[in-house]
C-alpha cells in the first residue's frame, strides 16, 4: 500500500459502473493515464454517452451488469469479451484500475486478463487486487480516483489536474440550439436550476419560491430528466412561462452538460448535474441538506460554493440522503432560506464577472 504499483504494457482498463456523478468524477484519472497510454473504460449503458468525444478514452465499453451481463453467466462472457476489441483484435490490458470497487468489478478485471488490478483499500474486492491505494475521506472524490493512477504517496493534485472534463460534441451543441429557441427571447443571462434528485431528502423544497424571486433579472432554465418534469412544472407556474424554459427530459446527458455550459450559473442539490458544471466550466451553487461537501463530492468549478444550514446536531446524517428525515423535521432543507441562496449566488456571480 502507499504507491500504486502497475505492470508496464498493454493499455489501460478503468472500471466505473457506479453512479453517473461518479463516472463524470473518474475523467481526471483517465486523463491521467491516457499520458502513459491507450486507455478503455467499462461504464453502464446509461453512462456511456458521457464520454463520447473524450479525447482521453479509445474504447467505451458497455457493462449491462442489470441487464444482459447479470449474473455470473453474464459477468464470465463480458469478462472474456473484454479481451478483444470490436475490431476483433487482442485487448492487452497492462492494468485495470477499479473506480467501483465492488468484487464484481475486480472479477471482471481478473477475467479479462489484467496483469495488475489497483483499487482503495476499503473496497469489497481489494482481496483481488495487486495494488491498493488509501481511501482518504479527506480529499475530494475526484482526487481520491486520481489518486488510483499517481499513489496516495504523491503530492496532492492541483485544481486543473483533479477537475473533470467533458466535451460535448456539435450533435450536442444542435440539440442545445433546439431546445433554447423554446425559451424566453431576450438579453438576460441565463441561470440554470437542477431541483431534481433520486435521494428525496436531498432535494430543496424551495427551487419554485427561487425562480420567483430571480425571474426579473434571469431567464431560468430547469434541467434534469423526465422524472423532474413535476418540480419543473411547480417551478414554471411560480414564475411563469415568460421567465422560465422546462428542459427536463428533452436532453441526453452530454447535451444537457452543454446546456449548462452556457449559463451564467447553476443552483443545484448535491446530484449529477452539480458534476456536469463542474466538467464544462460552469459557477455552481449547490445545495446540501443530509449531506456536506466534506464527503468529497462538491463542486469542482473554477468558481463555486455550497449553501447549507450550519449548527444541526443531526447533520449529516446519511452517505448518500436517507428515504426520508430520521427526526421527521427536515431542518437541514427547509431551514434553508431563499435569501440565504440568492447571496450566495450573487457572490459567486460577482466572483464570475
Amino acid at each position: 500500500m502507499g504507491t500504486a504499483r502497475t505492470t508496464g504494457g498493454g493499455s489501460s482498463l478503468v472500471i466505473q459502473t457506479s453512479f453517473l456523478g461518479d463516472l463524470v468524477l473518474t475523467t481526471p484519472l483517465v486523463a491521467e493515464l491516457a499520458t502513459r497510454g491507450p486507455v478503455d473504460v467499462v461504464v453502464t449503458p446509461g453512462g456511456a454517452p458521457l464520454l463520447a468525444h473524450h479525447p482521453a478514452v479509445r474504447d467505451v465499453i458497455v457493462f449491462d451488469k442489470r441487464g444482459a451481463d447479470a449474473g455470473l453467466p453474464g459477468l464470465w462472457r463480458f469478462g472474456r469479451r473484454l479481451r478483444r476489441r470490436a475490431d476483433g483484435s487482442e485487448r492487452v490490458i497492462g492494468s485495470a484500475y477499479l473506480a467501483q470497487g465492488s468484487l464484481r468489478s475486480a472479477a471482471l478485471a481478473r477475467l479479462a486478463g489484467a496483469r495488475a488490478v489497483v483499487g482503495f483499500d476499503t473496497s469489497s474486492g481489494r482481496a483481488l487486487y495487486s495494488a491498493r491505494v488509501h481511501y482518504d475521506r479527506t480529499q475530494h472524490h475526484a482526487e481520491r480516483l486520481w489518486r488510483l493512477a499517481v499513489g496516495d504517496r504523491a503530492p496532492a493534485g492541483d485544481a486543473a489536474r483533479i477537475r473533470p472534463r467533458l466535451y460535448p460534441g456539435e450533435a450536442e451543441r444542435a440539440r442545445v440550439d433546439a431546445v433554447l429557441g423554446q425559451g424566453p427571447r431576450d438579453d438576460r443571462p441565463w441561470i440554470a436550476l437542477a431541483p431534481g434528485s433520486i435521494w428525496g431528502t436531498k432535494r430543496w423544497p424551495w427551487y419554485a419560491n427561487l425562480a420567483a424571486a430571480l425571474c426579473d433579472r434571469y431567464r431560468l432554465v430547469v434541467v434534469g430528466g423526465s422524472d423532474d418534469a413535476a418540480l419543473a412544472a411547480e417551478i414554471v407556474r411560480a414564475a411563469g412561462r415568460d421567465h422560465v424554459l422546462d428542459a427536463t427530459g428533452q436532453l441526453p446527458l452530454l447535451a444537457s452538460a452543454e446546456l449548462i455550459r452556457r449559463c451564467a450559473a447553476l443552483v443545484t442539490n448535491d446530484s449529477a448535474p452539480q458534476h456536469l458544471a463542474s466538467a464544462v466550466g460552469t459557477p455552481t451553487v449547490t445545495i446540501f441538506g443530509p449531506t456536506v461537501p466534506e464527503f468529497g463530492f462538491g463542486p469542482l468549478a473554477r468558481r463555486h460554493a455550497s449553501a447549507g444550514v450550519a449548527g444541526l446536531g443531526c447533520r449529516p446524517c446519511h452517505d448518500h440522503g436517507p428515504p426520508a428525515c430520521p427526526r421527521g423535521h427536515f431542518r437541514c432543507m427547509r431551514d434553508l432560506g431563499i435569501g440565504d441562496v440568492q447571496a450566495t449566488l450573487a457572490t459567486v456571480l460577482a466572483a464570475s464577472a
